[in-house]
Order: C-alpha cells, then structure tokens, then sequence
C-alpha cells in the first residue's frame, strides 16, 4: 500500500514536470533552420518557447555556440556565450570573435521562464561559406560563342581522389540559371538558381552539400548553364534583352572537399574544364525552352567520359564584383498535378486541363516516338470555344522578331528511344491548360504530362476558415496568386511580365506576411532596391530592371513606397529591425528626393489608383498619400534607431504634408476627399491621414458611397488596399464583410464563380485591352484583410514581432463561424468565433513569452472563462481585456 502510494506521488510529480515544460523550439539562424553558406560576420538567432501553461514569460536566455557539437554538450571550447541575459527578447545578433569562413558552428539557447524552470533546445547548427571576398578562388569561365548562340552550354571537370572523404561542398555563382552535377546525379532539388539580381551590381552564390555524391577515386562535376534573366534572348516591351549585363552565361564554381585527415582541397573553374552544346538548343526564362532529345550526350556527367572532341572553357569577366550568399528559401517543384480532363482533338494535337491555375512547368514523357518527332507544349490561363488554348490574355506585351520563339511554348525534338522524358530547366510558366502538338500522330493519355507546380517554398504561417465556401476559396486564390508570384523576389503575374513591380508587392505585403514566413525573400528584394536606387534616390518601378524602362513612368511613391512600406512591415511581424537599419539611407534619400521636387508638400508624381472598376481618383491625392506614409515611417524608424535629430525634422515634415494634404483634398463642409471616390475616402481613413474631429464623417460618408455600388468595389489597386479595412476599423465592419462576400460582379466572387482558382488583373473576366493576366496579385489585400478586419490580428509596432498582439475580432452578419491562425515569432495566435443561437463563442490563443490587448464592443455583455488575466479597462466604444499567454474563451450576447 505505501509502495502504491509512492508510485502515485512520482506520477504526479512526473506529470506537474511535464506539465511545466516552455521549451525552446523553432531554433533559426538568419531566419533559417540549419542554414548552410551564411557569409554575414553577425549572423541573427531566433526561437520561440513551446508551453502547455499560461502565463508563461522568458525572464532570461543564454545561447552558447561552438564548433563541436559534443563540446557545446560539454560547455567547453565555447565559440561564444552570451552568459544569462535577463530579457524576454526572442531575437538577437551574434556578438562574439570573428568567425571563420568555411566553418560548422553549433548552437543551443538556455531559457528561464517565471515559472522557475530553465530548460535548453535541442542543438542546431550553421556553417559559414566565404566570409571574405578572398575565400574565392578560380576564375569565371563561359564557352567561346557570343549571347546570341541559342544552344545552352555543358561544362565538366573529373578529379581523382585518393583520400577518404569526411565532407564537401560547393559553392556556384553564375551569370544566368545553372544545375550542377556530381556522378552523373543533379545535386539538391533546387530550381531556377541562382536568383534574379541587377547582374552588373551584385550577384548570388549557393552552397550546396555535395558529401553524398562523390566517391573515393574518380569523381565528375557536370554544370548546365542557362540564359536565366541574364541573357535574355526573348524581345519583349520591357528590354530585357536590351541590358547592360546582357552577356553569354558564365559561372565561378570553388569545390572544397575535407578528407578525414582534416586537409583540405579546392577544385576551381579554370581553363581545365571543357564545355560543348548541350540538347538545351534554346531557352528563355519568359517564352520558353526548346530541347532536342538527338543531341543527348550520354554519361556527359560522369565519371571516364572521353571529352577529348570538348573545347576548353575561356576565362570570362565577372558581372559584378559583388558575390552575396543567397539565404533564402529557394525555388522549388511543391507539387505535381496530373490532369483531370483531356481533350484530344485529333491525332496530332491534344489539350490537358489541370485542377488550377499555377505557375510552374510541366514534365513531359513518352514512349516510342518516330525519331525527330516534333512536339510543341504551348501553356495557357484559358480556352478557346473550340477546345484550343488561347494565350490572347498574357501576349499582349510579348515582340517576336520570327517565329522561332513561341510565347509560353516548349519544344521537345524525340529522339525516337523506348522512354524518353523532357522538363524544362530554366523556365516556368503560368497556366491551367497545356496544348500539345506533334509532327506526327501521336496518341497521348493521362501518363504523358504532369504539371509542376513551382515556387520560392516559403513556410506556410497562416490559415483561415470560415462557414462561407466561397469566402474560403477567396483566401485560397489569394495565396495561390501570391505564391505563384513568388520566385525569388515577388513578381506580379508568373507569365506575361514576370516582373518585381513594387506597387503590387508594397500593397500585398501583409497578405504575404500573415500567411506565409517571406522574410528571406523581402529582405533580398530590398537589397535589389538598393542595388537599383539612383544617385539621387530615384527608385525603378520594377524591381530588378532591365535599365531605362524601369525609370520611365510609375515611379512615384504610390508605387515604390515599397521601400520604406515593406522594410517596416517586416519590422512588425518579425520584431526585427535589421531591415529598417540598412535601408535607412535609402529610405531618406528616396524622401529627400520627393521633399525636394515637391517642396509645398504636394505631389502627382506616381501611377495613381491603377486598373479601377470605373471610377477616376484623384493622382495627387494618392500620390501624396503614400508620400506622407513614407516620411512617417522614415520618422518613426530615425526615432526607433535613436537618430534624435532626423526623427524631429521627418515628424515635422510628415505634419506638414498632412495639414497640406487636408487643407487640399478635404471639403470640411460635405466632409469628403475631392470627388468622393470610395478611394478618396478609405485611403485617408485607413492611412491616418484623417484629422481626428472628421474621422467619423469621412467613415459615414465611405458607407454612404459604398450603399450607392450596393456594396460592391470601385476602386483600383491602391483603394483595394484602403477600403475594406477603412470600413472595418470605423465602425463598418458588416458592411467590409459583406463587399468582401460579394458575388457578383466586380468582386472576388465573382471570379470565384465564374471558375477562378487565383486572382485576376482586372475585374471584369475580358477586357479589350487584354490586360487580362489570371493569376495576378495586384488585388491581394483581401487575404490580409481576413485576418485584420474579420479575425482582428494585428501587431503592435511598440512592441513588434507580435510581442504584444492587438485583438479587434469583428463578429460580422453573414457569418456562422470564422477561424484564424497566425504562427508568429512567439508562437501560435488563435482568434475562432461562432455562433450560438444568440451568443458569440469567441476563443483566442495567445502564445507563450507575448500578451495581448483584446477590445470587445462595449455594448455587448461579455462573460468569461479564464486563468489569467491582467486587468480590465474601457476605452471608447470598447471593453479592454489585457491578456497574458494562454487559451481563453468569450462568451458574448448579440442581443
């Protein structure tokens, strides 16, 4: 009995240990897991705490890091140790001795919590590439044919190794796209690297871990180079074949191989390498590739091929002096769908139909086919009544000089063997439906093509659900559209531009942020906007650009404010600051530039409201809008960076532009903005631009505007950014809702209806012009919207990174149920409501190490079951509720 007694005890002691537990987890090194090649000498750490109790706040942290996993164990021959830090801080840089470049680091942090406990992470690692521009050894080496040759080049190089090998990796740059080979094997599954930069200013280099590939003895590197956005052969209007880089491909390749003895060896591109044409007979990163299965060079890539009719590779001038590791998460095939209609039309043509619209390519595969059969894989967003693909939507832009580079258009060339299979390369496309034609009948089934669908493979961080179906399906299209223009840098549509406009990017960066983990790609994107930024702190409009063109028109801060708007934005969601701190130069000097072309604080500069329903805003109003957001948030960071001096001159010069802009554009009288266009009303409301005393009249006259459309859009790419959350943070909320559900037309509904699977570039589904992209995401703010004006997540820029999360759920008529999550850097955010006969179950999460204010409409009798809570207040309209970590639930009376 007093055994069984004593057994009890240990197992109520064991479960109140567990009970206990806030570990460590999600332990990142510059916004990574493990990352490999960093060359930053300070590099970030990051984690967050895992509890199942509330009220769970880090009082202190201890990150310990050394070169040998078993001696971090040990706490010996540490690397660095920032001994115990009393702080809640989740986020912070390396400050230790120099580190050395090719080097693996291991790190753990240490947490104590105020439940008394300290518990350590489990070991994660880093390794470090070239820290030196030194560390680079070789030469840059390209074949001897000019930019004009079609064919796509190989390169090989055999070692012998006589040594065992204990690791190795490899380090590629290149001028255009690469995939690289050892023994015959592509390493990684990487696509499309390395990514997009202005070439001649800066370019990127992977690390890859090629340790499994090699062997003891014989060993052959195999490089395939393609044209990328470096040799664009393709003509379009944008001029990209018109660059200053514009260049044959070239790559510089350094192999480090460590053997057992710890010696090390490097194998560099040199004139010892030999390069001959590869099947790859053309390609274009926009039109796309052609490849001639008869020009296969069998074991090219492996080891005792006889190169000797190979040329030697020539030693070429780099692009840019500049060679950055690329730390982000990059291009990837996430997903292969098969077809679920084929329309075979007759012998020699087909067409597949495949669940939704994607960018990405296709993977091609036959059997038997005549030799020299010639098939042509045209992509498209739609169809022709007879059943054929029509591109007559996304060609609009494209300037063919000949046939012979077909837009959207693949070329395979058989070569007649059993089993042959083509994937393009260096390429990807946007569409649904894939029309194929051959020279010669050939019968085509549903194991001919699959659809690979491809992007930057950004970690998922966000989720909603709600009772309505179609609402549901908004959300979805809005992430397919914004992953599908997401390759490395954010795009507008995945085929006819392909192209970084910063409007479009600026104005969806929430929807990005609230539901994918995207800092990597913004924060290289940014670098792009200083590699692009002129002597006198003029932006491009696209992002990197081909050069004249993208200084020609839209360059104005309704547009590029996507250098100061997404810098802060990261600023908010991630708590760090290191973005603001780098782009603070190019943020003054882009406003110092503005101020001094605009002097009475005034300014038309810009594309205005692009591509609206029907209804004209006025240019000056948003152009000087998203002029004001740019100085407050140039003020606001001058404050956050203790630049004391700058943050009084921009505060003032933000008040000045917003006295101008109201002494302008606002009536006090009939209490509108110029016309009164739904845009002239929501981008003041929502952009803080409307003096207090007016606020509520201008928000009464946006519903008022707003009943007249019958609650549907008229707005353009800036209003759709503006009007859903002015209506929902001024007492509107039904009304957002019910423009958002809206399913007719112009609305996202509408397109949802009418078989949409991503967002269109115009409302209407044809438009004479043909500015008619299906997979756009100019009209994204939607999915950010749900999580702010439905769900009520927002963070609080006092204290960001969702340190202190900001709650406004709005309980909107129309829906039953709504459910929203948000992965923070603390940790889950949960804000689900539904409804109960006449009440409101509204239950909301809040992670470990963060608080939460949440307002609840004071008229509303609100009852309650929690733990814990810090304190009760009214402010307005609202009861406040402060909250500390955990779970609780609301039950609140509508009536």
């Amino acid at each position: 009995m007093i055994q069984q007694k004593h057994t009890i005890f240990f197992l109520f002691l064991l479960m109140n240990l567990v009970g206990f537990s806030q570990t460590p987890v999600n332990l990142n090194c510059e916004h990574l897991v493990n990352p490999l090649g960093i060359d930053v000498a300070q590099p970030r750490f990051s984690w967050l705490l895992k509890s199942n109790k509330d009220d769970v706040v880090q009082i202190a942290y201890q990150i310990q890091i050394a070169a040998d996993s078993i001696a971090l164990v040990k706490e010996k021959e540490l690397v660095w140790t920032t001994g115990k830090v009393a702080s809640e801080a989740m986020l912070t840089s390396y400050n230790g001795a120099a580190l050395q470049s090719f080097t693996a680091y291991f790190w753990r942090v240490k947490v104590w919590s105020n439940k008394n406990k300290m518990e350590v992470s489990k070991i994660n690692r880093f390794e470090t590439a070239m820290l030196q521009a030194s560390d680079w050894k070789g030469s840059w080496i390209s074949d001897s044919h000019d930019k004009n040759y079609k064919p796509a080049p190989y390169f090989r190089k055999e070692i012998t190794t006589a040594k065992t090998i204990k690791n190795a990796r490899v380090y590629v740059t290149a001028g255009g796209l690469y995939e690289f080979y050892v023994n015959g094997k592509k390493v990684g599954n990487r696509m499309l690297d390395p990514m997009f930069t202005r070439y001649d200013r800066r370019n990127l280099y992977a690390s890859l871990d090629i340790t499994t590939y090699l062997q003891k003895g014989k060993n052959a590197f195999g490089l395939l180079l393609g044209n990328g956005w470096y040799n664009h052969q393709s003509t379009a209007v944008w001029n990209f074949d018109k660059t200053n880089w514009r260049n044959r491909p070239r790559c510089l390749v350094n192999i480090r191989i460590t053997y057992s003895d710890n010696t090390t060896e490097t194998i560099v591109t040199d004139e010892t390498w030999k390069t001959a044409d590869s099947p790859v007979i053309f390609n274009s990163i926009y039109t796309g590739e052609h490849y001639d299965a008869r020009k296969e060079i069998k074991d090219w890539n492996k080891p005792n091929f006889d190169d000797q009719n190979w040329n030697k590779a020539i030693l070429v001038k780099a692009p840019s002096s500049k060679l950055v590791s690329q730390q982000l998460h990059p291009i990837m095939v996430v997903a292969k769908l098969k077809p679920i209609k084929i329309n075979g039309i007759n012998d020699t043509l087909s067409v597949f139909t495949f669940p939704r619209n994607i960018a990405g390519t296709v993977e091609f595969s036959i059997k038997k086919a005549l030799p020299g059969t010639v098939f042509r894989i045209k992509h498209a967003e739609r169809l022709y009544k007879n059943g054929m693909v029509d591109l007559s939507n996304i060609d609009l832009h494209y300037r063919p000089t000949d046939n012979s580079d077909p837009f959207q258009t693949d070329i395979f060339i058989a070569n007649g063997n059993d089993n042959e299979s083509f994937s393009p390369k260096f390429n990807y496309k946007g569409f649904q439906f894939v029309e194929v034609t051959s020279s010669k009948p050939f019968k085509l089934d549903e194991d001919n093509l699959l659809a690979l669908e491809m992007h930057s493979d950004v970690p998922a961080v966000g989720k909603i659900k709600t009772s309505n179906i179609v609402f549901n399906k908004i959300w979805e299209a809005t992430n397919s559209s914004y992953l599908a223009n997401l390759f490395g840098y954010p795009t507008d549509c995945p085929q006819r531009e392909k192209n970084g406009w910063t409007g479009d990017a600026h104005t969806n960066v929430e929807t990005g942020l609230y539901n994918f983990d995207g800092i990597t790609i913004y924060e290289k994107w940014l670098a792009d906007h200083q590699d692009e930024q002129q002597s006198d702190g003029g932006i491009s409009n696209i992002i990197p650009n081909p050069g004249a063109f993208g200084y020609e028109f839209a360059t104005g801060p309704d547009w590029t404010s996507s250098i100061a708007i997404i810098p802060w934005k990261i600023y908010e969601f991630y708590g760090d600051d290191s973005l603001l701190s780098k782009m603070y130069p190019n943020i003054k000097q882009y406003v110092d530039l503005i101020d001094k072309r605009y002097p009475t604080g005034i300014t038309d500069w810009g594309l205005g409201d692009w591509v609206p329903v029907k209804s004209t805003s006025s240019k000056p109003l948003t152009s000087t809008m998203y002029y004001y957001i740019d100085v407050m948030i140039l003020a606001k960071t001058a404050k956050l960076l203790g630049k004391t001096s700058d943050a009084d001159h921009y505060f003032k010069l933000a008040e000045k532009i917003k006295n101008i802009f109201n002494e302008q554009f606002l009536n006090k009288a009939t209490y509108l903005y110029c016309s009164g266009t739904q845009t002239e009303l929501s981008g003041p409301l929502y952009w803080g631009l409307v003096p207090d005393e007016f606020r509520q009249k201008v928000a009464d006259n946006l519903y008022k505007k707003v009943q007249e459309t019958n609650f549907h859009l008229d707005v353009g790419l800036l209003g759709t950014k503006a009007i859903l959350n002015a209506l929902s943070e001024n007492g509107y909320a039904d009304a957002a809702y019910k423009m958002a559900s809206q399913e007719d037309f112009p609305s996202w509904g509408y397109w949802i209806k009418n078989g949409a699977t991503t967002l269109f570039e115009n409302w209407p589904l044809n438009v004479e012009k043909n500015d008619a992209s299906m997979n756009h995401i100019m009209f994204g703010e939607i999915g950010a919207w749900m999580y702010k004006g439905i769900g009520g997540i927002f963070p609080d820029e006092n204290e960001p990174g969702f340190k202190h999360i900001i709650l406004k759920p709005n309980f909107v008529k129309g829906l039953d149920y709504f459910e929203s999550e948000h992965t923070s850097p603390y940790g889950k955010i949960v804000s689900n409501w539904k409804r109960e006969k006449k009440n409101i179950i509204y239950k909301v999460t809040v992670p470990p190490n963060a608080t939460a204010t949440l307002y609840l409409e004071k008229k509303s009798t609100v009852t309650y079951n929690f733990n814990a809570i810090n304190g009760t207040s009214e402010e307005g309209l609202y009861k406040v509720f402060q909250l500390t970590s955990g779970t609780y639930s609301f039950n609140i009376a509508t009536e």
